[in-house]
């Protein structure tokens, strides 16, 4: 594909969740080689903080994790819908907000929760067992990202864990569609493909 693939990471302020995100899938793409075909930013659903940088103890996280911080907060608008390809919700609210704003059906497509991509066991499993998920997870309870803004810096510690596990099964699907031989919306729709719904037969 010759046009970059868009992908913006959202959550209420812009200034926890979403930088943090930002921040560790942009730092992904670049360990893979993905950096020059993705292009990365974020966003809040609201502009309570805009222009402001994350919050101290956001960047005091992923500085510990080795991640860079440069950060400057803006509200995520309908009209950015043309230009992205994957829009990452850090929880359901968020989903739900973003579909809404969404002007088509094909562009509320887009919006996917940021955990859903995780593959890996449940908190709640026993020993080998894994999660269950087998079909449409944002709507399935437990997949949100929670909000660690009223808390200490381990609420942020625990929502850059959860990020990082969730942002390999992201950039599994990511490099998935960058490197495919289709392009354009097949390609968006490679990667925005519900990474635990059974996908759609081809026609022989």
């Amino acid at each position: 594909m010759t046009a970059p693939f868009r992908i913006c990471f959202v959550c209420t302020g812009n200034i926890c969740r979403s930088p943090m995100a930002e921040s560790v899938f942009r730092a992904r793409l670049a360990e893979d080689g993905l950096d020059g075909l993705v292009e990365v930013d974020s966003a809040g659903t609201g502009g309570w903080h805009e222009g402001d940088g994350a919050d101290p103890r956001t960047v005091a996280v992923l500085c510990a994790g080795g991640y860079e911080s440069v950060h400057s907060a803006r509200q995520f608008h309908a009209s950015w819908f043309a230009h992205l390809d994957l829009v990452i919700a850090l929880d359901s609210g968020h989903l739900r907000e973003l579909r809404g704003l969404a002007p088509t059906a094909e562009d509320a497509a887009k919006v996917r929760l940021l955990r859903s991509y995780y593959t890996g066991p449940t908190a709640d499993a026993g020993p080998g067992q894994e999660s269950g998920r087998t079909s449409a997870p944002d709507l399935i309870d437990g997949l949100d990202v929670p909000d660690p803004y009223y808390g200490d810096v381990t609420g942020f510690e625990e929502c850059l864990e959860m990020i990082e596990e969730a942002s390999d099964g992201l950039l599994a699907a990511v490099r998935a569609a960058v490197t495919a031989p289709e392009t354009g919306q097949a390609v968006a729709r490679e990667a925005s493909q519900d990474p635990h719904e059974p996908r759609e037969k081809e026609s022989a």
